[in-house]
């Protein structure tokens, strides 16, 4: 195998980091790699700057539409043909569900014509399912559900982020489906915490509760900002710190002012180790997850961590690296976050606890083995 193409349909949350990453290191151990998605994504990740990578753009939409055919008829161009700058590959990776029900549908017309012509050329399928659905009924529940069959049907492997997707994808009718490895791009060194607080955040020696994620509805601050009317009383009150930026800004500010919160809005922070080393407690309050990229950071950081019991989250943390609680329950995550400030033998635990489970979580290159592997698997299932 020496040509691995990359689809990419949407770089929200880590899949555009992580299509980045598995791009330089397949480069890196000579495979040839083509990125086909979105043009914003280039711009975003600079896949086309990367040594031994090309890029080549395809529109998809944020959510399913009839356009998305154009998506179909430009893929079956490029990875048929090897126009453009994607040449000819021997394996098509492709990243969330719709990009991989789109690429499906598109590589089956290549592979008939391959049969048809006699050639002996195998070309394999993996699709990394990196996201669950919407929630909620309706027409587009019933999308999802179709896209879920393609994508079970198409392809030779299905990687999945969490157990739950895990369970989705082989109700579908996946026959080979195995866990995907999602780990931060980088590990960045973490510096020490400054008098003023972590990051430079003024705390006057108040305890800090961080929570890092973009401002949407999946992370859920709403729910933490209800938690922390809860914890007002504690003394000293703690301040929470809220990094990350996203179409919930407003809200989120309006909700914190409304229920008397001291939350303070960070915005887009580059500086998240510096974060992590000062936070008192790191909170995770999502909906849903997969393999977060800042919970891992968390883990890796030593931070006492308090999360919700969804997608992935426990397989990370395991058995003793963080308090769980049910999503959507502000009572539960206050009393969480309250225990942890008010016992400091509990938090001291927690981090010991953090850190030992973050020394042994994948690695980059780990993520790069692994999908070499699935490669091989699929080309032998072709």
């Amino acid at each position: 195998m020496t040509r691995v193409a990359l689809v990419v349909g949407t770089t929200t949350g880590g899949t555009g980091a992580h299509v980045r990453m598995l791009a330089a290191g397949l480069a890196g151990r000579g495979v040839g790699v083509s990125v086909l998605g979105p043009p914003p994504a280039d711009a975003l990740f600079g896949f086309g700057a990367i040594a031994g990578v090309a890029f080549s753009p395809v529109e998809f939409a944020d959510r399913p539409r009839l356009g998305d055919a154009a998506a179909v008829l430009r893929l079956r161009r490029l990875l048929g043909r090897g126009s453009g700058a994607a040449q000819r590959p021997d394996v098509v990776h492709a990243h969330g569900l719709r990009a991989g029900a789109l690429t499906a549908l598109a590589l089956a017309g290549v592979r008939a014509r391959r049969r048809r012509a006699g050639s002996g050329r195998r070309l394999g399928l993996v699709v990394t399912v990196h996201n669950a659905p919407p929630v909620g009924g309706g027409a587009l529940s019933l999308v999802y559900r179709l896209l879920e069959r393609v994508v079970a049907r198409g392809a030779d492997l299905v990687l999945c982020v969490s157990p739950d997707l895990e369970l989705r994808m082989r109700s579908a009718g996946s026959h080979w489906v195995g866990r995907a490895i999602v780990p931060p791009a980088e590990i960045t060194p973490i510096a020490e915490t400054t008098a003023s607080g972590p990051g430079g955040v003024s705390a006057a020696g108040r305890p800090v509760v961080l929570a890092v994620g973009r401002l949407a509805p999946q992370k859920d601050f709403g729910t933490l900002l209800a938690a922390a009317a809860r914890w007002r009383d504690f003394d000293p009150p703690p301040l929470l710190a809220i990094a990350g930026d996203g179409p919930l800004a407003g809200e989120l500010r309006v909700q914190a002012a409304s229920l008397g919160v001291d939350a303070a809005f960070l915005g887009h922070r580059d500086d998240v180790p510096d974060l992590l080393a000062g936070a008192t407690v790191f909170v995770l309050p999502s909906r849903w997850e997969g393999q977060p990229l800042i919970l891992q950071e968390a883990l890796r950081a030593g931070a006492a961590v308090v999360a919700t019991r969804v997608g992935g989250i426990p397989d990370l943390v395991g058995d003793d690296a963080a308090v769980l609680v049910r999503p959507g329950d502000a009572q539960a995550l206050a009393a969480a976050v309250r225990a942890v400030l008010a016992d400091p033998p509990l938090a001291a635990r927690l981090r010991r606890a953090a850190a030992a489970r973050g020394a042994v979580l994948p690695t980059p290159a780990d993520a790069v083995a692994a999908a070499l592997a699935a490669y091989a698997q699929a080309l032998a299932a072709t």
